[in-house]
């Protein structure tokens, strides 16, 4: 994965589709657009943020600018796996994301305790600067998926990706051990973004409208975020609930 860009500058447009929407555009992409060498890919990141999660609060606000801090492998994680340190921001729609590679230990060691910076470089500083920034970063959530990536025939910088089994998990934090993790899509589901440096091809548009395929506001780690939120108030209407009961329990018993 070396040959990886370090510096993206880029629209990204988000769209969940289903199977039948995905069967009927999939054939039509494939006239601009191929498979990259690595087929189906599993991604895996580690998201960082403060303990009272102020990145992705933020991120959920949808200001005119936002960013987010996450550590990406891709496929089983080992220590000496090629891992990615990656900055992704978004300004006024535009999203510039910028990372570094390292062996997987010593980026989880560095984003986890500080010290020795993993390279010198202007990216390396950046990084740098933002956990300086937000005090107090630490893994806050895993999330992983499959992943099949098309770049363009004519335009090698216009991409479309498909990602499927989206897990997100914050019980277990390091990449060396991935549970099975909560899903975020339901079954059959794909989340598609396009990605462009500059316009998207306007035979796609027309195929988009055609299949009526939307663009859809979606963030991973948001949605992880929002439906851990839901699942820690459900836990607590039912403990709250399970209280009550037994208090009733312990009153009647007395009578």
């Amino acid at each position: 994965m070396s040959e990886y860009k370090e510096v993206f500058k880029r629209t990204e447009v988000k769209y969940l589709l289903s199977k039948e929407q995905f069967d009927k555009l999939f054939p039509e992409l494939e006239k601009i657009a191929k498979i990259d060498k690595y087929g189906k890919t599993r991604i895996n990141n580690i998201y960082y943020d403060t303990p009272n999660y102020e990145l992705i609060r933020t991120s959920l606000e949808k200001p005119m600018y936002k960013e987010k801090l996450r550590l990406r492998t891709y496929g089983e994680t080992k220590d000496d796996t090629n891992s990615f340190i990656e900055i992704k921001k978004k300004y006024d729609g535009i999203v510039y994301k910028r990372r570094i590679s390292a062996p997987y230990r010593k980026s989880f060691n560095y984003l986890l305790h500080g010290g020795e910076a993993i390279d010198n470089s202007q990216i390396s500083k950046e990084i740098a600067a933002l956990c300086r920034r937000y005090p107090g970063l630490q893994p806050a959530m895993t999330i992983c998926y499959d992943r099949i990536a098309m770049a363009g025939i004519e335009d090698p910088d216009f991409r479309v990706t498909f990602d499927t089994n989206i897990r997100w998990n914050t019980d277990v934090l390091d990449l060396r051990e991935i549970p099975e993790g909560t899903p975020i899509l339901n079954d059959g589901e794909y989340m598609m973004e396009i990605k462009v440096a500059s316009a998207m091809p306007l035979s796609l548009s027309k195929v988009l409208s055609e299949l009526e395929i939307f663009p859809a506001s979606f963030s991973k780690y948001g949605r992880g975020y929002t439906m851990m939120i839901c699942e820690k108030a459900a836990n607590m209407v039912s403990r709250q609930t399970a209280a009550r009961s037994l208090e009733k329990g312990v009153i009647a018993y007395a009578d």
